[in-house]
């Protein structure tokens, strides 16, 4: 027990050093994540030392750091009449590629594995949506326009690709009774919403126990869950919860908002961010060594899947680009971040066993997963400055 929790320990003070560095030197800590975890995993199998059966745990370090990062990344944003345009251009960006890439995939899943379009749409969807839990740290030495984009364009792909995969599991028809259904749930999880997030906020400026960012965190993780049990789209109550509570001060003309006292309440955000800030360290990078330590050299390595994985990768860049232009939205480096990671992992495994393809496996995934991840680590590391950056994001 002594040596799993030294172990444990330097581990995760070595993915804080790789999480300070990468600064310096522009690789994503993820991919050291990853080959940490993998170099972890060798050694256990060399030495023959005795390891539990970690997979199961995958899943829920995954829904936590989901559920973290995507509030993480909604408290850092600023939401005001200004950004509407670009929040136009953000929702767009990540909903149009997702879509054509999900029916694209599909239409080849479908071809060339002999199976049904939404059994194929099923497999695709996981595929199309970028990584927030990758995105967003990979981004923080980025200017900060390209940064909030990265963090919309990267929260909303999350919250797109998990109801889009949702309504296409769970209805074994899709009509306009289904359509009708999914409809009613957005409108719920709307309402849920509202209510949750007027009942956290008061409970943040009134609770006066030493002890009270931790509740509201197991709260929200708790609505969360309890939302997906009912199949509504809880992620929008991630999004919205964040945005409510990090733009308070855009809100301070609202009567019921001044009852909140915004200015005293703000000082609680503030610590609620930071500390929400540390435990998605912690959860990300617990996810991404285990991620690492459970893969094995065959599926990394896997030639059979080594084709359809360079194609996939060659089409998510191709799309992007394309986008990325039709929106006027600077290419240099936006183009690059575009990695598949936590949330591809998380469809993947919740994809039934009887919509489950051959095509679609765990090399696969694992193979998309790291090229992608080292294309964006090649273009952060030789993009421009920051200071460079912000003057070239101002001119477009």
């Amino acid at each position: 027990m002594t040596t799993l929790i030294i172990t444990i320990c330097v581990l995760l003070l070595l993915a804080y050093v790789f999480d300070i560095t990468s600064s310096k030197t522009k690789i994503p800590s993820v991919i050291l994540l990853l080959v940490l975890g993998w170099a972890v995993g060798q050694v256990t199998t060399y030495f023959e030392i005795p390891i539990p059966d970690l997979t199961p745990t995958l899943p829920v370090f995954g829904t936590i750091g989901l559920i973290l990062i995507v509030l993480e990344g909604s408290l850092e944003l600023e939401l005001n009449r200004s950004k509407f345009s670009f929040l136009g251009r953000t929702f767009l960006v990540a909903f149009l590629p997702l879509l054509l890439f999900s029916f694209g995939l599909a239409f080849a899943f479908q071809y060339f594995g002999g199976t049904t379009l939404k059994v194929g749409l099923a497999n695709a969807i996981p595929f199309a949506v970028i990584s927030s839990a990758i995105a967003i740290p990979s981004v923080q030495n980025l200017g900060s326009k390209n940064k909030a984009f990265v963090t919309y364009e990267s929260s909303l792909s999350d919250i797109f690709g998990v109801i889009f995969f949702n309504f296409i599991v769970l209805n074994d028809i899709i009509e306009t009774k289904s359509i009708g259904y999914f409809l009613l749930e957005i409108i719920i999880i709307l309402i849920v919403t509202f209510i949750s997030t007027i009942g956290l906020a008061l409970l943040l400026s009134k609770i006066k126990h030493p002890v009270k960012f931790a509740p509201i965190i197991l709260i929200v993780v708790l609505i969360y869950e309890i939302s997906k049990i009912y199949n509504l789209p809880a992620l929008i109550f991630i999004l919205l919860f964040g945005l409510f509570m990090g733009n308070l001060d855009e809100m301070k003309h609202i009567k019921f908002i001044q009852r909140l006292q915004p200015d005293i309440l703000n000082k609680e955000v503030h610590k609620f961010k930071e500390l929400t800030t540390e435990i998605a360290f912690l959860i990300r990078s617990l996810f991404f060594l285990l991620f690492g330590f459970l893969i094995k050299v065959s599926e990394l390595l896997n030639p059979e899947t080594i084709i359809w994985a360079v194609a996939i990768t060659v089409g998510i860049f191709i799309l992007r680009f394309v986008f990325l232009k039709l929106f006027k939205q600077p290419v240099r480096p936006l183009v690059f971040i575009a990695p598949r990671g936590l949330i591809t992992i998380l469809l993947f495994l919740t994809i039934p066993v009887a919509q489950a393809i051959g095509l679609s496996n765990k090399s696969l995934i694992i193979q998309v997963i790291i090229l992608t991840a080292l294309i964006m680590m090649v273009g952060l590391m030789t993009n421009k400055t920051k200071d460079a950056e912000e003057e070239e994001t101002k001119e477009d």
